[in-house]
């Protein structure tokens, strides 16, 4: 069967209480190093399962996300098919916030305090799935998770049997994504997380999805966003 793993980029360089996922720091030398491991745990149930890897890494278009697909391309090289190599792709980002990307939380609610046209923003706003900022280009969480939901489709639909597809994006949207493909529970989106660099494998049958490899992480706290 056609199988998704589906990976978290790993620790990043990033603006403090900055709600936009579309900051375009690079990973830190602790996430470099923490992905690489991951990857080569990820390669030692690899060998055993009998999966072959997609030669294709389907990654969102934000460096941290490249540079954690570029590790396990590195660390898995003789487990693809063919000759490996990362592609970007929007889709796979994480929910925009639109005109107000890489503002922090109080600079947000000042400028929302000034139009006098829109309302207080509700409490808990940064987490609540359906909420979507009320400027140009922001998204809801859901609808950035159906999204990505649409680009693991499509992988779905187009790749060959026994083949595993790595994917490489963000913790929210790809939470988001699982909802909207019945992996998981509406419930669990707010109870989950994702380990950085930590592959969850997934495959589909008739009757619904096998987990095959990895851990979803129990959240602390209430911020949706990697």
């Amino acid at each position: 069967m056609v199988a998704l793993a589906l990976i978290r980029h790993g620790d990043y360089l990033k603006r403090a209480d900055t709600p936009s996922a579309l900051q375009p720091y690079p990973l830190t030398a602790k996430g470099e190093e923490d992905v690489r491991e991951q990857a080569r745990r990820f390669g030692e149930w690899l060998t055993a399962s009998g999966y072959r890897l997609n030669a294709e890494i389907h990654c969102s278009t934000l460096l941290r996300a490249w540079q954690t697909a570029e590790i396990f391309r590195e660390e898995l090289a003789t487990l693809f098919t063919e000759p490996a190599f990362s592609r970007s792709f929007p889709a796979l980002c994480e929910r925009s916030v639109g005109a107000l990307a890489n503002l922090d939380v109080k600079e947000i609610e000042r400028i929302v305090a000034l139009d006098p046209r829109l309302a207080p923003l509700p409490k808990g706003w940064k987490s609540a799935s359906h909420f979507r900022l009320p400027f140009d280009g922001a998204e809801s969480l859901l609808e950035a998770g159906e999204r990505v939901a649409a680009h693991l489709s499509t992988l779905l639909a187009t790749h060959r049997d026994n083949r595993l597809q790595l994917v490489v994006g963000h913790g929210a949207s790809i939470r988001h994504a699982c909802y909207h493909l019945d992996i998981i529970p509406f419930s669990d989106i707010k109870r989950l997380s994702m380990f950085h660099g930590h592959p969850v494998v997934y495959t589909r049958h008739p009757h619904g999805w096998n987990r095959l490899y990895g851990n979803w992480k129990q959240r602390q706290t209430a911020d949706p966003l990697d």
